[in-house]
């Protein structure tokens, strides 16, 4: 398979080459030179199987002609060694629960997904030490930094924005030292996603040291996300609910959707998707306009969506421009709705007090959209809660008015002391620190 640049202005490239850059020379994002679909016989029998089943049947349509089929089935197997329950919370709406991996988040599929990849690599190639470089909201940094952990030839450079993480979501990736670093940006998530970039394009940087990326704007990190959303459509076909399936996804820098339409050109039965936003919102005003406008990110209760300019609206627009006018196109498919930390609130409180359904800040996001989308009775509303309300225990704590418990897997983390190092925004100094290793 041969990957393409979004702004296509690089020559094709191979899998290889497309994990271990992470980003294009012309600063675009790689996209798979085609997609391969399902049958539907194919999709039939997905109610059928187990979720590594199902996982390595749409892995094997995105890897398979460059990975032998047993190497691809352990990197698999290796990368879900936990479930993702389809739980019914009301009426016709169902949670994706996207939380039970290492991290309790749901970028740990991605993020185990990638490393492992990228460790066949360097192993069956011989390739010198890998750099990653990740920026993080809040969940991709933990997942990352706990996928890559020990992992022989890699190092990883976690950077955040200072104050603007969950403490519980800060130490999943301070606290792990060994081939982990983790960066204090003082700044925005924009800003740490803009200094990746920066880097990626820098020739000092790149003859010095490989660098690569472990956000989903490296395809092994994105794509692996589709997984869950063929897994639910065959948890809801065993009770007869997948007829008519409505996706909302809380989106941020949009990897997770942008997976969910890769899905959907795979054949995945889905009716439709929505984009959930908090008051970063400039996906919502791009469908109400038709004019994308980027702009500085806002802090709010749901901090891993808190991003000004998402990186995957790129690739989006790439796959609606290859059937018709992209813009009519996407808002036939994708409706999109925004929630303040006040609404956002109350979501919670009303879900916790009617259902006794816990949801964290970004999973309350999702659930509303389904409720305003005013589903149909023949539609059924899958929510993706991707993130244990556990990690933003402060913020759900004073919402709900609840002393909720911390997990084993959250409380060990929180065992470890904080390893930092604090840097300004400016890329000469982040260049100079990576120059010094």
């Amino acid at each position: 398979m041969k990957y393409y640049s979004t702004n296509k202005q690089a020559p094709l490239t191979s899998l290889k080459e497309a994990v271990t850059k992470g980003l294009a020379g012309d600063k675009g994002l790689f996209m798979p030179e085609k997609i391969n679909s399902f049958t539907p016989e194919e999709i039939a029998s997905l109610k059928d199987k187990s979720f590594h089943e199902i996982a390595f049947m749409v892995a094997d349509k995105f890897f398979g002609e460059d990975i032998e089929s047993e190497t691809l089935k352990k990197i698999v197997k290796d990368t879900l060694s936990f479930d993702t329950p389809v739980v019914h919370v009301n009426d016709n709406i169902y949670s994706l629960e996207l939380f039970h991996g290492p991290t309790l988040a749901f970028k740990d599929v991605g993020g185990r997904f990638m490393a492992r990849l990228l460790a066949y690599f360097i192993e069956k190639e011989g390739k010198e030490e890998v750099n990653v470089l990740v920026a993080t909201s809040g969940d991709t940094g933990s997942a990352v930094a706990n996928g890559f952990l020990g992992v022989p030839g890699i190092n990883v450079y976690v950077l955040y924005p200072k104050g603007k993480v969950s403490p519980i979501q800060e130490c999943q990736f301070t606290t792990l030292g060994q081939n982990m670093t983790a960066l204090e940006i003082d700044g925005t998530f924009d800003d740490c996603q803009a200094l990746v970039k920066s880097a990626f394009m820098d020739q000092a940087l790149n003859n010095h040291m490989n660098l690569t990326s472990a956000n989903s704007i490296n395809v092994a990190r994105f794509l692996p996300q589709s997984f869950y959303y063929f897994y639910a459509y065959a948890q809801l076909a065993k009770e007869g609910k997948a007829d008519e399936l409505v996706f909302c996804v809380p989106s941020g820098n949009f990897g997770n959707i942008t997976a969910g339409l890769f899905g959907y050109r795979m054949g995945l039965p889905v009716k439709r998707f929505i984009a959930a936003n908090n008051r970063n919102d400039v996906f919502l005003d791009y469908l109400n306009t038709g004019i994308y406008t980027p702009r500085s990110s806002v802090s709010t209760i749901a901090n891993a969506m808190d991003v000004g300019d998402p990186s995957n609206f790129a690739r989006i627009l790439d796959l609606f421009s290859q059937t018709g006018n992209t813009y009519e196109e996407i808002k036939k498919l994708i409706t999109g709705y925004r929630y303040t930390d006040e609404e956002i609130a109350d979501t919670m409180r009303k879900v916790y007090s009617s259902y006794h359904y816990l949801l964290d800040p970004h999973g309350a996001c999702g659930y509303q959209a389904l409720v305003d989308t005013k589903l149909t009775a023949t539609e059924t509303g899958v929510f993706l809660e991707t993130a244990h309300p556990a990690k933003f225990k402060g913020t759900v704590d004073n919402i709900l008015n609840q002393d909720i418990d911390i997990p084993k897997k959250l409380q060990e983390f929180m065992k470890g002391e904080k390893q930092s190092i604090n840097l300004s925004k400016k890329f000469d100094d982040f260049k100079k620190y990576l120059l010094d290793r």
